[in-house]
């Protein structure tokens, strides 16, 4: 386990100056994914209890999925991982995605690198802005100028995780800090972006994007040209790109999309989900959703696949638990072929 030993340094305190170099050769690095031609296939491990959780996990990787991305509701998802690390020996671990606002970014290179060691290299660290209503409504924080936050963070993180130095002094932060664990890799970068500009400082400063109700033409015309882009112009590989929506094999199409119209309708609140969707093509999350036969479905992969996503985030529905389980099955099936 890391020794966390974070030096922050005030304006009149002495300056850092020595970069720790990391050298953890022996860690599994996730880095070059989005260099592969397959599409891998991701899920989330649901469950209500935290030992639910790992042991979806463990089920996950049982069942041959390349990754379990936990969402940031309820139990602490990095904390969560950190456990699931110790009974799992393969399968990649990411957050999809924790918010930004309630941890400053030297706390957060703290947990990503313990929880990178402690998962041997399979972490990767997905993080997001969440939304007015709920940083600012609900957690009353300041929600406003997220573009230029959540750039300034990685600016910070990023280096830091390195083992750098960093001296930023900005508008949202001012860091005088170095995190020094020279027994830690850093773990790939993720950031859940939607729109141009957001694309555009993912593609300059991390490893690529964690969608979640984009459609391929969203995915096509906006994602991959903004945020590709970005990546070339700062001299970066491609970066990755995860793609998540409700996937169901069903022989009710009409029946599933109704369901997923009412699960998911509060992001027809979001704006930032309501620009996405409706770049679609779609009205709704049930638009953007896969459903269909076996056939249908592999079809529809496919092509996203082609467009250029790396990575497919499965959030399996269903009319009922059975067919949510028959989807899973199926996927899981498939995914060596995607």
């Amino acid at each position: 386990m890391c020794q966390f030993l974070t030096s922050l340094v005030c304006r009149v305190g002495r300056r850092l100056t020595t970069p720790v170099r990391h050298t953890a050769s022996n860690l599994i690095s996730f880095r070059q994914i989005s260099g592969n031609s397959t599409m891998r296939v991701l899920a989330p491990p649901n469950a209500a209890t935290l030992a639910g959780k790992i042991e979806a996990v463990k089920q996950l990787e049982a069942d041959g999925f390349a990754g379990a991305f936990l969402p940031s509701m309820a139990h602490d998802a990095m904390t969560v991982l950190a456990l699931a690390a110790g009974e799992t020996s393969e399968i990649e671990l990411g957050t999809y995605v924790i918010p930004t606002y309630t941890r400053h970014p030297v706390a957060m290179a703290q947990q990503a690198l313990a929880v990178n060691a402690a998962a041997g290299g399979r972490f990767t660290l997905g993080l997001g802005l969440s939304h007015e209503v709920v940083i600012q409504d609900s957690w009353g924080l300041d929600f406003s100028n997220v573009v230029r936050h959540m750039r300034e963070y990685l600016e910070i993180l990023v280096p830091l995780m390195r083992g750098e130095v960093v001296h930023h002094q900005g508008e949202a932060f001012e860091v005088h800090s170095q995190v020094e664990l020279p027994d830690c890799e850093p773990p790939p970068v993720i950031v859940a972006a939607l729109g141009p500009q957001m694309l555009r400082v993912t593609g300059r400063l991390a490893d690529g994007t964690a969608l979640w109700l984009a459609g391929p033409k969203w995915i096509e015309e906006v994602v991959i040209p903004e945020m590709g882009g970005a990546a070339r112009e700062a001299g970066k590989p491609e970066p990755r790109v995860i793609a998540g929506v409700p996937i169901s094999v069903t022989a009710d199409p009409d029946g599933t999309r109704e369901r997923i119209s009412r699960a998911y309708e509060m992001y027809n609140t979001l704006p930032s989900y309501q620009r996405v969707i409706q770049g679609s093509g779609a009205d709704d999350p049930a638009g953007v959703s896969i459903v269909g036969s076996e056939e249908e479905i592999e079809r529809e992969l496919l092509r996203w696949r082609e467009i250029g996503v790396t990575d497919f985030y499965a959030a399996f529905e269903g009319v009922d638990a059975e067919e949510r389980q028959r989807t899973r099955e199926f996927i899981a099936a498939l995914a060596p072929s995607l």
